[in-house]
């Protein structure tokens, strides 16, 4: 039985620990509590209060002392049900009320529109970000600029980033800067041939946001990201033009 999980109602490890001696001991007073679980009886009493205020708990006065006992476990159930109903109001309110809020708050432009990362993992955070960003499309594709150079660097982090953009269904149109490249589900490549090796880069162009990486050294990437709907626009013109000339 794994009442970790009741962590996730708010209860602590004490908590549980203290609920489960109850249910073993029935009716018991905080110093039969304390002596079963090792702990002290401020802390036995404190904790016990506030189950109680949460109606996991009763007590009842016997002579001098309370005598504290379990309530019926179906009670936990009916505290998952209002934490589940909290969360989907939050959720709602998040959708409907408080993101567009940020949202509208935020400057046209500004330098938090523009946003470096660096090492594997921040490729990984922005890899991730595409995912995210596309998938919240109408038309789930984005476009992407690639050398063969860079592919190495690129997907070490996220190994299954492909098999994630196929699941998700989303598409990509890949030119490619000289030779190489995988044909995938959901994928279409072309190729530019280039005069020699170009040096390792990488360009996804996902409206309102256009990532740009390459190394800064021999096995360290970075990344820049620019989230404007008009830099993104215009990277996607040059984009179909040069598509539709390959």
């Amino acid at each position: 039985m794994n009442l970790q999980v009741l962590q996730q109602l708010g209860m602590s490890e004490r908590d549980i620990t203290l609920y489960l001696a109850l249910f073993q001991l029935g009716p018991s007073s905080i110093r039969d509590i304390a002596s079963h679980t090792g702990i002290n009886r401020g802390t036995t009493y404190e904790a016990l209060k506030q189950m109680a205020a949460r109606g996991l708990i009763s007590y009842a006065p016997k002579g001098k002392r309370r005598f504290f006992r379990a309530e019926e476990p179906d009670k936990l159930l009916e505290l998952a049900e209002e934490k589940r109903a909290s969360l989907e109001q939050t959720i709602d309110s998040l959708k409907t009320e408080i993101i567009p809020g940020l949202h509208h708050l935020k400057p046209e432009f500004s330098s938090g529109n523009v946003r470096f990362y660096e090492g594997d993992d921040g490729i990984e955070f922005v890899l991730k970000d595409i995912l995210a960003t596309v998938g919240k499309l109408e038309e789930k594709t984005y476009s992407v600029f690639s050398t063969k150079s860079i592919r190495h660097h690129l997907y070490r982090p996220f190994p299954n980033y492909t098999a994630q953009r196929i699941k998700q269904k989303i598409n990509v149109r890949v030119i490619a800067l000289g030779e190489g490249g995988e044909d995938a589900e959901y994928s279409e490549r072309k190729w530019l041939k280039t005069d020699g090796q170009v040096d390792a880069s990488y360009i996804a162009i996902y409206p309102p946001k256009v990532a740009m990486i390459s190394m800064a050294s021999e096995n360290y990437p970075v990344a820049t990201v620019i989230e404007s709907p008009d830099i993104a626009r215009a990277q996607q013109v040059v984009f179909e033009a040069l598509w539709r000339f390959l």
